[in-house]
């Protein structure tokens, strides 16, 4: 492995509970391949553009991968291309993924470039690497609160897992921080079970 990238999508920045899960990750990482670099984007801080009718002009349009319309799509897409790994953390916002990394996504899952359309469907472009998604939530949604509140609706990580399978990367896997405001025991108990699933996945 030589890079990783590593994208941070919390208003909180790095006081985050999704940043200093994923800082933990990306340690991980860096044990096991000490040559590795680090590629870091703050979406965050750095919003991706927002899909305009020049985006949509283009991508309709018979492929032209130097449009100027693309361009920022390009980079984002080049960086990816050259990850070893992508680590991502980020909240979840009303039971979805925050606007930030949607414009992320919106930019990087382009047809002819990351994707193809075939006769059998989508089919991805790039070759698979490891994604670890660390997400962040202040309620629960793998399951019933610890008093029994029924989970929330969870759209997020069936979102990622099939919108990363259309551009060909599918080992993808979840860190879940659950009830983190709801509470120092609760934060507590949640970092405890992340780093036991993450010890589980990168030995140390």
């Amino acid at each position: 492995m030589k890079t990783i990238l590593y994208l941070s999508c919390s208003p909180g920045g790095a006081g985050a509970v999704s940043r200093i899960m994923a800082d933990e990750v990306v340690t991980h990482l860096r044990r096991l391949h000490p040559a590795a670099t680090v590629a870091e984007r703050d979406l965050a801080a750095n919003p991706p553009a927002i899909v305009d009718a020049a985006f949509r002009a283009a991508i309709l349009a018979p492929p032209d991968f130097g449009h100027p319309a693309l361009a920022a799509s390009e980079a984002l897409i080049a960086e990816l291309e050259a990850c070893d790994a992508l680590v991502i953390a980020t909240p979840m916002h009303n039971y979805s993924v925050p606007a930030v990394l949607k414009a992320w996504i919106d930019q990087i899952v382009r047809i002819h470039r990351t994707f193809a359309s075939t006769p059998a469907g989508k089919r991805g472009m790039m070759a698979d690497r490891p994604v670890y998604v660390v997400v962040a939530s202040g309620g629960w949604f793998s399951g019933p609160s610890p008093t029994g509140v029924p989970p929330q609706p969870d759209f997020l990580t069936p979102y990622l897992r099939a919108v990363f399978a259309t551009i060909g990367l599918r080992d993808v896997r979840f860190l879940t921080l659950e009830g983190v405001t709801r509470g120092p025991e609760m934060r507590d108990a949640a970092f405890a079970a992340a780093r036991v699933k993450l010890a589980g996945w990168l030995p140390a």
